[in-house]
């Protein structure tokens, strides 16, 4: 039977339309060359970059525009789940940027892990919907590693920096550079900016009788200089009484430890260089983790997207002011990205006198001076 011609002509309009939109999105994500080196340069700009090398500057635009051309093509894709952006890292490749940043490490050479039952999550816990731990004043602002590999020495401090706000009340920023500097070689595990472990650096604070501040001891960026000497009466400031791990390949229970403190996880991260909002689900390609980060609350978008907080220490101007929304309830037992595979989280007593901060140094100072005039 032949097919009418108005049933032919609807068809081919409708193609003809089909077409015509394809052709508009293409044009529209096109860029010219003169647009992309105005995008370049106003980028160079605004993350202070200075290439020194002879042709450095050329070679490192061509990297963008290829970051530029994932970007565009990611970001057109229709009810993706979160958008791409040009990152300080837009003009890396994957493997520089996998070899500078990333160098979290699963290795414990200090002593086997713990795995504690305080966060195992029970059939009945009833778990707040929502947590958020900036909001209770228990984060730090985001800091920025840099160039050095140290994501482990954050990754620690900023969970001890919120174990100490909720305990003690005072939020103090702790000193990565004490870490990187002074916990590091074959015996500890940690290698400054070259990698490092979470879970080890906490038993270093442990034995060191704590950490200073990074007002102290400042970050440098480096791992080049010998460990600080510091007057232990005077410049203590935190210390913590152990660490142990949430139960493993369990998000339910990583859930319960976030409701109860922020918890310092290893991701695998190598596709989160480009990512500036929503919710990252993905790729993740491997499961072993190469770089640590704090996982500071909990949440579900109004789409119905549950996610973790990931506080992270590439500075302010990645991610979301610099934090990521994790996709959480993964159907795999890691977690999306490696992220329940080992939590670890520090321990501290409620009791205040593991904190000298300076408000206790001046009550101790006024008590030395009364006595002084007593006497």
């Amino acid at each position: 039977m032949a097919i009418p011609i108005r049933f032919i002509t609807i068809a081919l309009v409708i193609l003809s339309l089909s077409l015509l939109s394809s052709s508009i999105t293409a044009t529209e994500t096109k860029r010219s060359e003169a647009e992309v080196q105005q995008m370049y340069e106003r980028w160079l700009v605004e993350n202070r970059k200075n290439y020194n090398a002879l042709g450095e500057k050329e070679r490192r635009f061509n990297i963008f525009k290829d970051n530029l051309k994932l970007i565009d093509e990611h970001n057109s894709v229709p009810d993706r789940s979160n958008d791409l952006g040009l990152t300080r890292f837009a003009d890396l490749t994957d493997d520089e940027f996998r070899a500078i940043h990333l160098r979290g490490k699963m290795e414990r050479l200090r002593s086997d892990p713990v795995i504690g039952d305080r966060y195992l999550y029970k059939e009945g816990d009833v778990l707040p919907d929502e947590v958020d731990w900036r909001e209770k004043g228990a984060v730090v602002p985001v800091k920025n590693q840099g160039d050095c590999g140290g994501c482990w020495a954050f990754a620690a401090a900023g969970a001890v920096e919120g174990l100490n706000k909720i305990k003690t009340g005072e939020l103090i920023s702790l000193s990565e550079q004490e870490l990187l500097d002074c916990d590091r070689g074959e015996d500890s595990g940690n290698f400054g900016c070259l990698g490092g472990s979470a879970a080890n650096a906490f038993e270093y604070i442990i034995e060191n009788g704590g950490i200073v501040s990074d007002e102290v001891y400042p970050y440098t960026e480096n791992d080049t200089a010998a460990c600080k000497a510091i007057e232990m009466v005077t410049t203590r400031y935190v210390t913590i009484d152990s660490y142990e791990d949430a139960p493993h390949y369990d998000e339910m229970s990583l859930k319960k430890a976030v409701a109860h403190q922020p918890i310092s996880v290893m991701i695998e991260a190598e596709s989160m260089k480009l990512h500036i909002s929503g919710v990252f689900t993905g790729p993740c390609d491997h499961w072993y983790g190469n770089h640590n980060v704090v996982v500071v609350g909990y949440g579900t978008t109004e789409r119905g997207e549950d996610y973790w907080i990931i506080r992270n220490s590439w500075g302010a101007n990645w991610g979301e002011s610099g934090y990521m929304k994790l996709q959480r309830n993964f159907h795999n037992s890691t977690g999306n990205c490696g992220v329940a595979i080992r939590p670890v989280y520090p321990l501290k007593s409620n009791s205040a006198f593991g904190l000298l901060s300076p408000s206790m140094f001046k009550f101790g100072g006024l008590f030395v001076l009364i006595g002084w005039v007593l006497l």
